[in-house]
């Protein structure tokens, strides 16, 4: 064969395809992320937001949302829309608590994975045997779930001690494990707050102590389903289905058989995250404790990009957001609009960089020296005793006066330079962020709506900011009709 012929069956490069990040990049990116939350930190006080109890309790909230978008994303990978994982969880929960308290947690959490599989069965017979639009299947089994407990709790736990129509007796915990030593010198690092080295130790510490074993097996869930999907032939016919079963069936697939397989699945891992809801977060079942956590799991999937690595990032995320307002509540949100403000000129100053890349590294180099100017006033108003308050005040009243100055004539340029562009994202990047850092500095906290709908914001901002580079499964909700590939 001829060499330009080898070159010619070679396939061409496409064009304007997303590259794929290296795990250095993705490593240098996290470490960048730790870094300017430890500065937000440092800046605003609020030490308690990578304290040991904050990331336990992040984990916490994360998992059950991380189960049902995980089980999402079978589902999906092999062109099955699920919106009813909310009803799969409300299974997961209800089945869970009613043989955790009979028989011990572990059956519990078997019950509650078979609970959630008899929902996603119900979901794949809808959605491919009858053809039924999977929206619609998805929204009938959310309803039905919600029924079917309510009357089913009538029976198993009303007149039994501790429960009632609405609530399950008391289940027995599962075990909780701490690695000793290694968790006593993180909390003892984390408590020095130090930049960055206690930021990390908390997060090491919340990871080592306390952590149930449901969560292990939780956690172990994430690579175990990117091994299957992505480096088996079970998961390159699965996700076949998901991208073109016509195709898959011309090749001997039984896309039927692997559909009705992953939309169980799909449904067993949202009964999962229904039984560690009530058997390790709370201890006990309660009627709409599931709180809308299937549809933010469908959410977190989406950040993730139908990938399990992205998924669990945006599990953590709304697990972060969460179980900020459970501790320290206005305050470390507070700290979070301080850290939403320079995230969002970092996006004006990417928006300068395509265009002026000298103008946005100088602005970039004075942002920097504003912070510090900035954060320095604040360190110092905190750490200095009353009785020198004065002069510290005058000090910071003297830096605050410079950095407006300066900050209003950076934000005028990156505003005059974004309009001369017409960089319409870039101008209201420009001014979210004056407004964010502005409402941050004028105050000491935020009002508790705010604190409460904190989580829903993050993901809403989150899901907005990140659709313009999302790509779900080619044949994701696509009717498929047996025989349609002969």
């Amino acid at each position: 064969m001829s060499t330009s012929k080898t070159i010619a069956a070679r396939p061409a490069p496409l064009k304007g395809g997303r590259r794929k990040l290296s795990l250095p990049v993705v490593l240098l990116i996290i470490a960048g992320a730790l870094a300017l939350v430890s500065l937000v930190r440092l800046i605003s006080g609020a030490n308690d937001i990578t304290s040991v109890g904050q990331v336990r309790g992040a984990l916490a909230l994360a998992v059950p949302i991380g189960l049902a978008g995980l089980g999402g994303l079978w589902a999906e990978r092999a062109g099955v829309i699920n919106i009813g994982l909310e009803g799969m969880m409300i299974l997961g929960t209800w089945f869970g608590a009613w043989a955790g308290f009979q028989w011990g947690p572990w059956v519990g959490v078997l019950f509650g994975i078979l609970g959630g599989c008899l929902g996603g069965l119900l979901h794949a017979v809808i959605t491919v045997t009858f053809g039924v639009n999977h929206i619609v299947s998805g929204v009938a089994i959310n309803i039905l779930a919600v029924g079917v407990t309510r009357y089913l709790s009538n029976f198993a736990f009303d007149g039994i001690q501790g429960g009632s129509s609405k609530q399950s007796p008391r289940i027995d915990p599962i075990d909780r494990i701490t690695v000793p030593g290694l968790s006593d010198w993180m909390q003892d690092l984390q408590q020095q707050h130090w930049f960055l080295i206690s930021d990390i130790a908390g997060i090491i510490g919340g990871l080592v102590t306390g952590l149930s074993l449901l969560t292990v097996v939780a956690l172990l869930l994430i690579p175990a389903t990117w091994w299957i999907l992505w480096r088996t032939p079970f998961g390159l016919r699965l996700r076949s289905c998901g991208e073109s079963p016509t195709a898959a069936e011309t090749l001997g697939v039984n896309v039927y058989k692997y559909k009705y397989i992953a939309v169980t699945i799909s449904g067993g891992l949202a009964g999962l995250g229904g039984a560690f809801l009530a058997i390790v977060a709370t201890g006990i079942y309660q009627e709409g404790q599931t709180g809308g956590r299937g549809y933010i799991g469908l959410a977190a999937m989406i950040f993730g990009n139908w990938m399990p690595g992205g998924m669990a990032l945006g599990a953590g995320l709304f697990g972060f957001t969460d179980s900020l307002k459970l501790r320290g509540g206005a305050e470390n949100v507070h700290a979070m609009l301080l850290l939403l403000a320079i995230l969002v000129w970092l996006a004006v100053l990417w928006q300068l960089y395509k265009k002026q890349p000298r103008q946005a590294l100088a602005a970039a180099a004075l942002s920097v020296l504003l912070l510090f100017v900035y954060g320095r006033g604040e360190v110092m108003d905190r750490r200095t005793p009353p009785a020198e308050s004065w002069l510290t005040e005058l000090e910071v009243v003297h830096s605050v006066s410079v950095l407006s100055v300066l900050a209003v004539m950076l934000w005028g340029a990156a505003m005059g330079l974004l309009l001369a562009r017409r960089n319409l994202p870039g101008v209201i990047s420009a001014v979210a962020a004056g407004l964010l850092f502005t409402w941050y500095a004028m105050t000491d906290q935020v009002p508790s709506q705010f604190v409460d709908a904190a989580p829903y914001v993050t993901t809403l901002l989150v899901l907005s900011l990140s659709a313009q580079r999302l790509r779900m499964p080619k044949a994701n909700g696509v009717p498929y009709r047996k025989g349609e590939g002969k």
